[in-house]
């Protein structure tokens, strides 16, 4: 079914997909919010339109309209901020677009579920988007006066998905005793007891391991017998995006020219310096020129991609893309949990890193922390409660592990439209080990086959901003380290970077120079290739440092 968004002359609405990740959830020891199914799916069961612009907004309590103000931030479009129209400490955003839904469908709006705002709550509404030639507007209301709110450039500010009309009116609800229905009584005593004795043994058997700290009946679509019931039981949502230019999940906002400090006054430029100067300036112009074009400047997400297109949409002009579905019968994505992959590797001995806890500069400094022990020790030592970053198998270590892992490739299906056949570089770890910013010489695809990561990357023309230091290393290990420098570091003002979280099942192309920061969220598994199908010989002629 079509789900139209219509858009006027010089609209250009920030929607995506949603994401089923919350950054609380996040936070949450060992990331548990997430074995909560109903909240994934809660999460991801629509579309976010995100806000153009970051301002601030407080309100006085009174119920006039005028009892708001509405602080923008600096370079922000005032005809895109929002508005006090009605009153009573309400916030107004014009939504940019005019939805339109099947005969019978309605559209339900509200804020996004499970994202929580301090003196400020989402109005909800539905409308009837498969006649009404109107727009609609998405309102927040202040719960509290006297407190300044804070809204970050695209942040979601609404959410909304199709209904049907018509559909809640056939109900017919009724309260009946359970034992009128034998088989959901028996289904119920079942889960039950055994919830009752999951919980006794959480009390007396100490801390659990890994997958022993939940149930995972539901989450699996089953009951305790291992029966599933229904045949489209859903444990993730994929949904798809309008259009490319439609689509800013991580869609960078053009930016002014960095405000780089003067430097001390001098007779002339050296020619030297005329050169970088220039070579900043080409840069930095030809962003702003990609940024013109919606489809262009925008990472998108894609299903389908044809060898053809990747090609020439993709690698061949080193343009960034998610894509989805090319992994979808792995086994690899079922199969690959640490008792499994303890179960096929099992005492096979591994190189890993390790006590990169110690140093804060275990990336740069791989060799010193390369060790070797089995790899049933080094999974056990992985799912350890708070394991975060000390251990991490990486890429680095893939040419000493190729025998070892080899049976897991059993589990991984080719990519002929993207590559030759031969095995990729494997990444295991628990949640929180973090790759530090850099660049690659050589274009990568990222598979993320368990867990999931979240990426910051920038484009290779921000290498100007991004502090380049020793090799393919940035000054700035963390560009969201709360502690980061921002005087020391005036150049990263303005950088175009893209945000985004890989899930399972996702690949993501990254083409050299790209800059780059990862952080696991969860215990992950990814692979890395870079045996494409086309030349990728981008570090033969790196000039070195």
């Amino acid at each position: 079914m079509d789900l139209i968004c219509y858009l006027h002359a010089g609209w250009a609405p920030l929607i995506r997909p949603a994401p089923s990740t919350r950054a609380w959830m996040d936070d949450t020891p060992e990331s548990f919010a997430y074995r909560c199914l109903p909240l994934n799916i809660a999460n991801a069961h629509g579309w976010e339109v995100l806000s153009p612009c970051g301002f601030e907004a407080i309100w006085n309590g009174s119920p006039d309209p005028g009892a708001i103000t509405i602080r923008l931030d600096q370079g922000a479009e005032q005809g895109r901020a929002p508005v006090s129209l009605f009153g009573q400490g309400v916030i107004t955003f014009h939504v940019e677009g005019l939805i339109r839904t099947p005969p019978g469908w309605n559209v339900w709006i509200a804020g996004s579920p499970n994202r929580q705002k301090d003196g400020i709550q989402a109005l909800g509404g539905v409308v009837e988007t498969d006649w009404s030639p109107y727009t609609f507007t998405m309102n927040w209301r202040f719960t509290r006066p006297g407190q300044w709110v804070r809204f970050e450039q695209f942040e979601p500010i609404c959410f909304f998905f199709p209904i049907q009309r018509a559909a809640i009116e056939q109900f017919q609800p009724r309260f009946e005793p359970i034992e009128n229905d034998p088989a959901t009584l028996e289904g119920f005593t079942s889960w039950s007891q055994a919830r009752d004795a999951f919980h006794e043994k959480m009390k007396t058997s100490g801390p659990l391991q890994g997958s022993e700290k939940w149930q995972k009946h539901y989450y699996r679509g089953i009951d305790l017998a291992g029966k599933e019931w229904i045949d489209d039981h859903r444990s993730k949502l994929r949904l798809s995006a309008f259009d490319a230019a439609a689509t800013p999940q991580v869609k960078p906002a053009p930016q002014k020219d960095p405000k780089i400090p003067a430097a001390a006054p001098a007779p002339a430029p050296t020619k030297a310096a005329r050169d970088l100067a220039k070579r900043e300036w080409l840069l930095e112009a030809t962003e702003r020129q990609r940024a013109l074009a919606p489809r262009v400047a925008a990472l998108e997400r894609r299903v389908g991609v044809t060898q053809k297109d990747f090609l020439e949409s993709y690698y061949a002009p080193s343009r960034p893309v998610i894509l989805s579905g090319e992994m979808a019968n792995w086994p690899a994505l079922k199969r690959w949990t640490p008792d499994y992959l303890k179960s096929v590797v099992g005492d096979a001995p591994i190189d890993y890193q390790a006590g990169r806890n110690s140093a804060g500069d275990f990336e740069r400094a791989k060799d010193a922390h390369k060790t070797r022990g089995p790899f049933s020790d080094f999974i056990d030592q992985i799912t350890r409660p708070g394991a975060g970053n000390d251990a991490y198998l990486t890429a680095y270590n893939s040419s000493a592990n190729v025998e070892a892992l080899a049976p897991l490739q059993a589990d991984v299906g080719p990519l002929d439209k993207y590559l030759t056949r031969a095995p990729g570089m494997m990444w295991i770890g628990p949640a929180g080990t973090v790759t530090p910013l850099h660049h690659d010489l050589t274009n990568n695809l990222i598979a993320q086959v368990v867990g999931r990561k979240r990426i910051k990357l920038a484009p290779s023309s921000e290498v100007g901003r991004l502090y380049n230091d020793a090799h393919v290393f940035s000054e700035i290990g963390d560009l969201e380290d709360p502690n980061l420098n921002r005087e020391r570091f005036a150049r990263l003002e303005g950088a175009r970077v893209y945000d985004l979280v890989l899930e399972p099942g996702d690949m993501l192309f990254v083409p050299f120079a790209w800059w780059h920061q990862v952080k696991s969220l969860d215990f992950s598994v990814t692979i890395t290739y870079t045996n494409f199908l086309w030349p990728n010989e981008a570090y033969a002629t790196y000039p070195g440092d």
